[in-house]
């Protein structure tokens, strides 16, 4: 199948909303962890993307094994680093920044197995956005430990693998597949609660939880999971992982947008270079006029 360097307008408004909800979702997970403990609170994530929607979801036409991989690649290793990362060992305006070098692990990985080349104005385009995300990341303050870092790479990785795991199921309804690919995410997930979290502190997580604590997992399950990766697994089975992944290095933008309006966080001169570089690298990505894709060239 050959793929457009370029997105239609309506896959890229598509695109910007599912980086919007990203990147405005590590507010929310803060909020959820709060009170819950991380693996817990990726439990119910998956749990309500489970149910009850998979009652009335056909199991997509694929092998098991894809599903499993894509469920424990998502669950388990994105997002169960993730939020425990998150806990205590990095801050979530880093968090949402070092995640997005599974767009690199993305691209390395398809010119690798699906040998899909990348232009020459795309590999520009990446070096100017990973411009920005290097000017953020010069003017951290210290807020991660080295642990916090390199889970958050093991995560980005794991993001990229599900990427490749998801191209591979093709065009099927994505909505059933994100639903009946969370059932594997969920039984690793609370035995790795039980054993890392116990049952003591996942009970007084309950406990503490509160009405924006079940609504920041509710918006996980919803938001996020059944719309967010739905509707980028489909743009993904449409167009090479080149043209579609750059797009999340949009979420450190959202992320620091969304930290400043909800959590009072300062938009210095620098962070809004890096914001500059970013959208720069973006739009030479989607709007250079290149020549028709030819998988390979």
């Amino acid at each position: 199948m050959s793929h457009s360097p370029r997105l239609p307008f309506r896959h890229f408004l598509l695109a910007l909303a599912v980086v919007a909800i990203w990147g405005s979702n590590f507010v929310v997970i803060r909020l959820g962890l709060n009170s819950l403990p991380p693996l817990l609170f990726a439990t119910l994530r998956f749990s309500f993307a489970v149910l009850p929607a998979i009652f009335f979801l056909k199991k997509p036409d694929l092998p098991w094994r894809n599903l499993a991989s894509y469920g424990l690649l998502i669950g388990v290793g994105q997002f169960g680093l993730l939020f425990l990362a998150m806990r205590s060992n990095i801050s979530p305006g880093l968090a949402s920044l070092v995640i997005q070098t599974q767009v690199f692990f993305t691209l390395i990985l398809s010119m690798r197995l699906n040998k899909e080349g990348v232009h020459a104005s795309q590999w520009l385009a990446l070096l100017l956005a990973a411009s920005g995300i290097a000017l953020i990341a010069s003017h951290t303050d210290g807020s991660a430990t080295p642990l916090g870092l390199v889970m958050i790479l093991a995560a980005a990785f794991s993001w990229a693998c599900a990427n490749m795991v998801g191209k591979q199921a093709g065009r099927v309804n994505m909505l059933a597949y994100m639903v009946w690919t969370s059932v594997f995410a969920v039984p690793p997930l609370l035995a790795l609660s039980l054993f890392v979290e116990g049952p003591a502190a996942m009970a007084a997580g309950l406990a503490r939880a509160d009405v924006p604590t079940w609504a920041a997992v509710v918006w996980q399950a919803v938001g996020n999971t059944l719309f967010g990766y739905a509707a980028w697994g489909w743009l993904l089975a449409r167009h090479a992982p080149a043209t579609v992944v750059p797009m999340a290095l949009l979420v450190p933008v959202f992320g620091m947008s969304t930290a400043a309006l909800v959590l009072g966080e300062s938009l210095p001169a620098w962070k809004l270079i890096a914001a500059a570089l970013v959208l720069s690298g973006l739009a030479l990505n989607l709007l250079w006029p290149l020549r028709p894709w030819r998988p390979g060239a």
